[in-house]
């Protein structure tokens, strides 16, 4: 049975709500285009009464059915809400009531399907095991963004099991999805494994999307669709009611076409406000003068021209005011790589056990990860076409959390990316973050060989904010060859605020993002 047939078999999009394409095509508006307008601009013509909830959200419905359903067929967006429509029609009544929730107040969003939702959608992880896998609550971070006006749009294709399955996975696959692909290049890797989010965003097929990260999976996507990614401090967003893989690790955070729009996403799902340092709150109105950065130099796996975009993006903060200080790459961060994925392999076990086995047996047989490897062996034809599952089988032969192996992981990675890391980095020169250029641009898709670039010049400093728990952004800072890259600052655990600042006064001199030119 192919992949479609085994979907209908089962029923796994039925839950995702009767929207047929033909009615997708359906849904036109006359005089009203969302694409690349920020949020603020929408909501400028919603209070202005230029359109409606209710036709914003069938604008964006008919660029899905457009691009990713057909045409290019991106294939970013997984599931789309039943309840859509009705949620913004009532969302209409009450501006017009003259009850307005919050800043995004009609706006619709797009969650990565490893986010739980109360709507009639299933929440996957690209997976087939959890086709059936409907929640009775809302994640709390769906819940915030639903108390701020948000319209829940649908579900984002992602990279299966947010890319924890296989060392040879091709970044943007799932057995529920298929396969995402790049917006500005059908035939390069969006990158993982918030690949529909990134896609999606960059396409607009809506206004910001929402991803995860353990590690890259923001930051990775956002840079190589030419987005804005904010991978938030660890214990900032709640954690709860995310398909996990590793709950130190993990965290979700905003993807979107400008700073201002992850910001104002980032302050309605963060848990307690943003910490901006000592420079104030003001993020539009932000400027460089006498910021100290601490300059990090371009990765040797980098891009030959990631050198010259790096060099115009350094020019331009000096420009805004910044003083750059130029750091070496402490040698810890070469220890990070293996301890970080033995520790993975066990907090992955511990952790999905735990969530699998919380949830509805009559909707999710698979209650173990021992379960979910008979699962993919027993729809080997659905589930491991392109690669195997042998991430998952090193995690089940792992042990407990309290192992000796995995503690003397914890305590490296706590070593290098931490307290030799980071934290070293940041306590020289008074500097206040640290930059490095973004990684991309992005490859091509190869389903033989997987993402066999490895990190194709990802930044050192990223991969220990996500281990370590400190916040990261990525910036558009350019194209190669009409491909996105960008830069990554990294900043002080707490201060995303800071880091949002200085990303800001970055793009608005810089102006150096270039919108997506979608072919029919």
């Amino acid at each position: 049975m192919d992949r479609r047939g085994f979907i209908t078999s089962v029923g796994a999009l039925s839950l995702a709500g009767p929207i047929s394409e033909p009615a997708l095509a359906n849904q036109e508006i006359s005089g009203f285009d969302p694409t690349e307008q920020s949020v603020a601009a929408l909501q400028q013509s919603l209070q202005q009464g230029a359109v409606s909830a209710e036709a914003l959200t069938s604008a964006y419905l008919a660029r899905i059915a457009r691009y990713d359903r057909s045409g290019p067929a991106y294939r970013s967006v997984l599931a789309l809400n039943p309840d859509a429509l009705l949620a913004a029609r009532g969302l209409d009544a009450e501006r017009k009531a003259g009850k307005l929730r919050g800043p995004l107040h009609g706006i619709p969003m797009l969650l990565k399907d490893n986010v739980e939702t109360l709507d009639r959608m299933a929440t996957t992880a690209g997976s087939l095991a959890l086709a059936h896998s409907t929640h009775a609550a809302d994640a709390p971070l769906v819940a915030r963004l639903r108390a701020a006006g948000a319209v829940v749009l649908g579900k984002t294709n992602l990279s299966e099991w947010a890319n924890f399955r296989s060392t040879q996975s091709s970044s943007g696959w799932s057995a529920v999805g298929g396969h995402t692909r790049n917006a500005y290049a059908p035939d390069r890797n969006p990158s993982g494994s918030s690949a529909g989010s990134g896609a999606a965003a960059a396409a607009s097929f809506c206004s910001v999307a929402i991803g995860s990260e353990t590690n890259g999976s923001i930051l990775s996507p956002s840079s190589l669709n030419g987005l804005v990614g904010l991978k938030p401090t660890k214990g900032l967003v709640s954690g709860k009611g995310i398909v996990p893989i590793s709950p130190r690790q993990d965290t979700a955070g905003p993807m979107g076409r400008t700073v201002m729009d992850v910001a104002t996403v980032a302050t309605i799902i963060a848990e307690r406000p943003l910490g901006f340092g000592k420079h104030g709150t003001d993020i539009e109105g932000f400027r460089l003068r006498g910021v100290r950065i601490g300059a990090l130099p371009v990765g040797k796996a980098s891009h030959p021209d990631a050198p010259r975009h790096y060099a115009d993006a350094r020019a331009v903060l000096e420009r805004e005011g910044a003083i750059l200080v130029d750091l070496k790459p402490p040698a810890a961060f070469d220890e990070m790589d293996d301890p970080e994925f033995e520790a993975l392999l066990y907090e992955f076990k511990a952790s999905i056990n735990e969530y699998l086995g919380a949830l509805n047996p009559a909707l999710v047989p698979s209650r173990t990860l021992k379960d979910l490897i008979a699962f993919n062996l027993a729809h080997a034809a659905e589930e491991l076409p392109i690669f195997g599952q042998e991430i998952f089988e090193l995690a089940e032969a792992r042990g407990p959390l309290s192992d000796a192996t995995c503690q003397k992981a914890l305590a490296t990675l706590q070593r290098t990316a931490d307290t030799e890391g980071l934290a070293a980095l940041l306590a020289q020169q008074q500097v206040e973050v640290l930059l490095a250029p973004s990684n991309g641009p992005a490859d091509r898709i190869d389903e033989v060989w997987g993402d066999r670039r490895g990190d194709g010049g990802w930044p050192a400093i990223a991969s220990a904010a996500a281990i370590a728990g400190y916040p990261s952004v990525t910036v558009p800072a350019g194209l190669v060859r009409g491909l996105p890259v960008g830069i990554t600052l990294v900043g002080n655990r707490f201060e995303d605020g800071l880091l949002l600042q200085i990303a800001r006064a970055f793009e608005r001199a810089a102006s150096a993002r270039v919108p997506p030119r979608l072919s029919s």
